[in-house]
């Protein structure tokens, strides 16, 4: 039996969303299951809409261990299902294996520093299934693994959907955030063409020093005309949006538009040539604005990694994992603003900081501090 301190978050009924530290006993593994004492767990946009959603932090109520904030209605009628649920956040992390149940598999990763992905990871401890883990290569930390799954794998995936659809090459909003600089990266390595959008000058310099070709800043006055001009560059025609609200995926889909018809036949239905743009963040929690710029054939859709990975096949999710396992500290490694523990994450100023989801500033849980 182990002592353990997971961070739970619930909404309740009226409206209050309570973000706390339980205490709570795990049992000893037993068969695939092994024991990981937690080192270093990110925080990812995916784990802030479990934590906070739209609830207003700013307005809170901190006190050691424990916020209370309001939900909006409109929220609150789109999250009914988990209303009562006492739900444990943190989708990925590291850290090292201290017991393990009675089967081969268990066994074979005792007192291994492992990355696993099956959520509740903001906690000192976790039981997992040794099948699912990740034993990082020799000389790795935990830091360096922490971040293994979501953000590597999501933007191989982008690379892989591309060339499954047909795609040649590829448009990427919020591009300068860690994942971000793994798409140009990546993109480099395997002779892809990306459009990198980013929303200041300083991070226009931050991805041309890591060899990024084409830039556009979303805060300049010529943004539409530098959008265009890169598309036109590369003959992207998919779009991977971070953002979510606002006007940015119709503006890609405007400029795909843009460079098909330049030299086309007029059609009030607009070229032929399809363009789409997958919605896979939430950046800005608005509604996603499409002034009808574009003609007919085009398409908005969602995407996230778990259902891609599934339907591609475990043959093929293989093989990009195994990129990851090769390229963890260089292509997929990560880098973090800040390092705090779990009580930290429950102050006002930290809680404020990595709620904002500012580009590039990512946090990471150090639960044992």
């Amino acid at each position: 039996m182990v002592a353990n301190t997971q961070l739970i978050s619930t909404l309740e009924a009226d409206g209050r969303l309570i973000v706390e530290l339980r205490d709570e006993t795990l049992p000893e593994p037993t068969g695939h299951q092994v024991l990981v004492r937690i080192e270093a767990a990110p925080i990812n946009p995916s784990d802030l809409g479990l934590l906070f959603g739209s609830a207003d932090i700013a307005n809170a109520t901190f006190t050691p261990g424990k916020i209370v904030a309001t939900m909006p209605e409109p929220a609150m009628r789109a999250m009914h299902a988990r209303l009562g649920q006492a739900l444990p956040v943190g989708n990925e992390g590291a850290g090292t294996v201290i017991a393990a149940g009675d089967a081969p598999e268990a066994q074979a990763l005792l007192g291994k520093l492992i990355a696993v992905i099956p959520g509740a990871m903001y906690a000192q401890y976790r039981l997992v299934d040794a099948r699912t883990a990740f034993i990082l290569p020799d000389g790795a930390t935990a830091e360096q693994g922490a971040a293994a799954f979501v953000n590597p794998l999501t933007a191989l995936s982008f690379v892989e959907a591309m060339r499954r659809e047909g795609h040649t090459a590829l448009v990427h909003t919020a591009a300068a955030s860690n994942l971000g600089q793994m798409l140009v990266k990546i993109c480099q390595a395997d002779g892809v063409p990306l459009v990198n959008i980013v929303r200041s000058a300083a991070q226009v310099a931050l991805l041309k020093g890591i060899g990024a070709e084409h830039v556009v800043d979303s805060s300049s006055d010529t943004f539409q005309a530098d959008l265009v001009a890169a598309i036109e560059a590369t003959g992207a025609t998919l779009g991977f949006d971070a953002i979510g609200g606002g006007k940015q995926a119709a503006q890609i889909l405007a400029a795909m538009e843009h460079v098909a018809s330049k030299n086309a036949a007029f059609s009030r239905y607009g070229s032929d040539t399809f363009k789409k743009v997958y919605i896979y963040g939430a950046l800005d929690l608005g509604p996603t604005v499409l002034n009808r710029s574009f003609g007919f054939s085009w398409s908005i859709s969602g995407f996230l990694l778990t259902p891609f990975l599934t339907q591609i096949g475990a043959e093929a999710a293989e093989k990009l994992r195994q990129r990851v396992r090769n390229e963890l500290t260089t292509t997929f490694a990560s880098h973090f603003k800040a390092r705090i523990s779990l009580e930290q994450a429950l102050t006002r100023d930290v809680a404020l900081a990595y709620n904002a989801r500012a580009t590039g500033e990512k946090y990471l849980i150090v639960p044992h501090g």
